[in-house]
Formats: C-alpha cells, structure tokens, sequence
C-alpha cells in the first residue's frame, strides 16, 4: 500500500464515523422538520422554497442510508463505496438547497462530502 492508499484507508475509517455522524444528525433534523413544520424558518420569497416536512423526509431518508452505507464500509464491504459516493453528492446537493432553513450547517455538511467523496475515491480497496 504506498502513502496516498494509506492516507486514503485512514480517512475512509474517518469518514464512515462521519458520515454514521451525519446521518444520526439528518435522522434528528428529518424528525424535527416532520413533527414540528416551524422548527426552521425560511427567509421570504426564496428561489427554492420547499415545505419544511418535505426536507424533513428527505433528511430522514438520506440520514438513514448514510448510516447503512458508513456500517458497511466500516466492515470492509467494497460494494458500499460507489453508492457513498453517489449519496454524499446527492447530499451536498440536497444541503445546497437547504442552506436558507440552516445555512452553517449546511455549509460544513457541504465540506464533508466532498471530503467524503474524495477519500472514496482515491481509496482502492486491496483484493486478495
């Protein structure tokens, strides 16, 4: 394994804790935004307005599989690397919507995936 593989295989670990991290916040979030429809506020007259309990379900789903995803990369499951990939895009383009109900978070959860699309990418697991 040379250093980039290596540099890789550590923050493969590091972004399965994260996106398992991620996505206990997107299950909180999602069940927050669908029980309680004023727990986020909007700013008047934005371009991409969505109803609050939409994003809800939509965080809840994503949150949900982004755990499953994280578990399984975790066990060393090779099939789990593309659908992360494919979730964390769909995720950061999901919080760039979502930055007007919660613009900081969004913003760092932005960051995190392409950290986490990054290191999928670069890491090439070993066959034996």
């Amino acid at each position: 394994m040379n250093g980039r593989q290596a540099a890789a295989s550590g923050v493969v670990l590091f972004v399965s804790v994260m996106m398992i991290l991620n996505g206990i916040w997107g299950i909180i979030v999602g069940i927050a935004a669908i029980a309680k429809r004023e727990f986020f506020v909007l700013a008047p007259n934005y371009v991409y307005e969505f109803d609050t309990t939409g994003w809800g379900w939509i965080h809840l789903i994503i949150g949900v599989l982004l755990v499953g995803l994280a578990l399984a990369l975790m066990s060393g499951q090779g099939w789990a690397r593309w659908p992360a990939v494919a979730l964390a895009v769909l995720q950061a383009i999901e919080h760039f919507f979502f930055i007007p109900y919660y613009p900081w978070w969004s913003i760092l959860v932005i960051i995190l995936d392409i950290i986490i699309i990054w290191a999928l990418l670069t890491y090439i697991p070993e066959t034996v």
